[in-house]
């Protein structure tokens, strides 16, 4: 080999050495930088009510501001003639139809903290883009937040009034019963004596 191609043979393996040093270095034991942390995950705990309380048939409405909230309850009371029917799933959950969707699917009740419950899909955290929320509910009237934004902003919150005998109950006031009235023993006229002759 001539004296010229050696420093350029060494200065060569000298890049190769490096670049190879640099590669193993990109791959093993060198810290990289964390990535954004995952969400915390909301525990699902039990529902503040069973999925049966939901069965049933329900006038529906929806309203987009608080001050229409008790307008709207009276509304939907109107819409029992075509009432919206909540029934129980297949695997415990009830049957409800998702946003956009024209065929309902089974949703799970899911408890959280803070005693709040969501409906949405069983296997999604409570609290999910796809869950409602449940702002109250007293047996009568149920009424549902969407938890995503766009969606609330198009369906506004939802309103459920129970229909039929169900929702006309009321609480059973027990009056005292009327003691039976007791007819007086007749009077037995006294015994009379016969005359002794």
């Amino acid at each position: 080999m001539s004296n010229l191609r050696r420093p350029l043979l060494a200065t060569g393996l000298c890049a190769g050495l490096l670049a190879l040093v640099l590669a193993g270095c990109e791959t093993t034991g060198m810290p990289t930088p964390a990535g954004p942390a995952a969400p915390e995950v909301t525990p699902t705990l039990p529902p503040a009510f069973p999925p049966q309380n939901l069965v049933g048939r329900w006038g529906l409405t929806a309203y987009h501001t608080e001050a229409d909230r008790e307008r709207t309850i009276t509304a939907a009371a109107n819409q029992c003639h075509n009432p919206y029917v909540i029934s129980l799933g297949p695997s415990g959950g009830v049957m409800m139809h998702l946003a956009d969707q024209s065929t309902p699917s089974e949703l799970a009740l899911k408890g959280a903290p803070g005693n709040k419950t969501y409906i949405g899909p069983k296997d999604e955290p409570p609290g999910s883009n796809d869950d409602r929320e449940v702002v109250s509910f007293d047996g009568r009237v149920l009424i549902l937040r969407w938890m995503d934004p766009e969606v609330q902003s198009r369906y506004g919150t939802m309103v459920y009034v129970r229909c039929g005998a169900a929702a006309q109950k009321k609480p059973v006031r027990h009056a005292a019963k009327p003691k039976p009235r007791v007819a007086p023993k007749p009077v037995q006229p006294p015994i009379q004596q016969q005359p002794t002759r």
